[in-house]
């Protein structure tokens, strides 16, 4: 069993941006939206951003109160759209539930969108073309290529359907040639499914969900999930004890996909950078 490590190579993405951001005279700048006073949103939105002032970014954080009313987020974004200076726009979810989240996102200008979350970028996605990726599914790509993992023509389990994770995480997959599978919550007897994964990717946010008589001798595992349990212990949603033994790879968590998520969101706002600053000559 050989640990995907995606902090170290999350290090090696940032700083090789961080080289690319100096070497163009760039400096690319990220906006965040973060509503309400949430402790876990508010420490990912702080990760965010020192990842941004290592990488030589410019980063800005727009704190709203929970009450806050739709039209005032909406001319917030307005306003980023309009700025020259913000390259990339991330809204911080989830939102309250006064708040229309679905248009909000639209709202985005789709060359700012570095979550990949508006529907423009969700169409090249699915249909192959370039564009804006979410952040988690691109770097489990990143991941997997980095420990010369070929996805194609393995048979791929997705557990979990939702449209940041695992519907995109699926299309990667599909885009890359692998066969795949979506199982969610109305899936019925998931480990019948399970059994059959060259790869396992699941992202669900439930402790222990994948136990070991659900995966197969050498299977690969991507444990996207991320819980903290009653004594504090960050956890995935993988058995991690258990199912390690019968593994060939399995991420860590923490320590596996949740950095390359940091990483991909700066990969995706210098991307942003380059194509704005080819646009002004």
């Amino acid at each position: 069993m050989q640990l995907l490590d995606g902090k170290i190579l999350s290090q090696k993405i940032e700083q090789n941006i961080a080289h690319e951001v100096k070497q163009l005279k760039l400096v690319p700048g990220l906006a965040v939206i973060l509503v309400g006073h949430d402790p876990a949103s508010a420490a990912y939105v702080n990760m965010k951003k020192k990842a941004c002032d290592r990488a030589g970014f410019y980063s800005v954080t727009h704190e709203m109160p929970e009450d806050i009313s739709q039209d005032a987020i909406e001319n917030t974004i307005i306003m980023m759209n309009q700025n020259p200076n913000i390259n990339g726009i991330l809204i911080q979810l989830p939102l309250p539930s006064q708040i229309d989240t679905t248009k909000i996102l639209e709202l985005v200008d789709p060359s700012k969108d570095v979550d990949g979350f508006h529907p423009y970028n969700v169409g090249r996605l699915t249909t192959g073309l370039d564009g804006f990726v979410p952040c988690t599914p691109l770097g489990v790509m990143h991941l997997l290529a980095e420990y010369d993992i070929d996805v194609k023509g393995k048979n791929c389990v997705v557990v979990g359907a939702s449209n940041i994770v695992g519907k995109p995480m699926a299309a990667l997959l599909l885009n890359a040639n692998a066969t795949v599978e979506i199982c969610h919550i109305f899936t019925d007897d998931l480990k019948k499914h399970t059994l059959h994964a060259d790869i396992l990717l699941v992202g669900v946010g439930v402790i222990n969900l994948i136990k070991e008589d659900m995966v197969k001798e050498g299977v690969i595992i991507i444990d996207i999930g991320i819980n903290r349990t009653l004594d504090g212990k960050l956890v995935g949603d993988v058995d991690f004890d258990n199912v390690s033994k019968k593994c060939s790879y399995i991420t860590p968590v923490p320590g596996g996909v949740g950095p390359m998520t940091i990483a991909m969101l700066l990969s995706n706002t210098l991307k942003a950078a380059k194509i704005n600053a080819k646009e002004r000559i």
